[in-house]
């Protein structure tokens, strides 16, 4: 409980004054600091729930308006369950970590002109001051900066089939490895090397567990032909298991 005050009071300094109140500012500090939503910010100083959600669905999982809708549908879902979500994405150079409807919907409309952003392009895109639509493994990265513990998301990425040839591995299972967010999905996807993907993530110290079932899932199906080497049956588990 101590600890979790403290951090809570740490995080507290970087939901205030993070971007520059003026047009002109951007010309100095603001641009390259987060943007927490007062909503996402209030609930985190208080020690509210707060579930993070990526952007990349939103730009270049769909087209418009069906990606708005879902994401609107998503967010409505976090706040049924009592939790208030964190949609992430860099927007004009300034990563943000909530997002208003406005903000929503200019993401939805910029579709795949936005950057398809992972931990490796933040700078970029920053310093562009471009609109990025952030991965699993940029997600993280933002969640992590202001205090957010737990991220949902769809499929995660994964080892390549021929990886073993090609070196072709998500950005998302070494920033699992790196970064303290549970990140809850529906497993990697399908077209991916699964079992190769589960020993990578080994190598990387990730604890990976399943809900109520020893099987790994496969993005769209339940099954994909491997274990998990835990399972948890109750969402205190699961509470358990992240530490909270």
């Amino acid at each position: 409980m101590a600890s979790s005050a403290l951090s809570r009071l740490i995080n507290l300094n970087r939901h205030f004054n993070l971007t520059g109140s003026s047009q002109g500012d951007k010309d100095i500090a603001g641009i390259g600091m987060v943007k927490v939503s007062p909503d996402v910010s209030k609930a985190l100083s208080r020690g509210n729930p707060v579930v993070a959600l990526e952007s990349t669905i939103i730009s270049h999982g769909m087209p418009y308006p069906q990606n708005l809708e879902t994401a609107r549908e998503v967010e409505e879902i976090v706040r049924e369950n009592g939790a208030i979500p964190a949609t992430v994405a860099i927007l004009d150079g300034v990563p943000c970590i909530g997002l208003t409807s406005d903000e929503l919907e200019k993401l939805a409309n910029l579709g795949n002109k936005a950057q398809k952003t992972a931990r490796r392009d933040i700078a970029y895109v920053v310093a562009t001051r471009g609109n990025g639509a952030t991965t699993v493994s940029a997600t993280m990265v933002f969640a992590n900066m202001v205090g957010i513990h737990v991220f949902v998301t769809g499929g995660i990425g994964g080892v390549h089939r021929h990886g073993e040839h090609t070196m072709d591995v998500s950005s998302d299972l070494t920033e699992l490895g790196r970064t303290p967010v549970a990140v809850i999905s529906a497993g990697v996807k399908s077209i991916l090397d699964i079992p190769r993907t589960l020993e990578y993530l080994e190598t990387q110290g990730v604890s990976v567990a399943a809900y109520r079932t020893n099987e790994f899932p496969a993005f769209f199906t339940e099954a994909s032909g491997c274990k998990v080497p835990c399972r948890v049956d109750t969402p205190e588990d699961c509470a358990r298991l992240i530490g909270k």
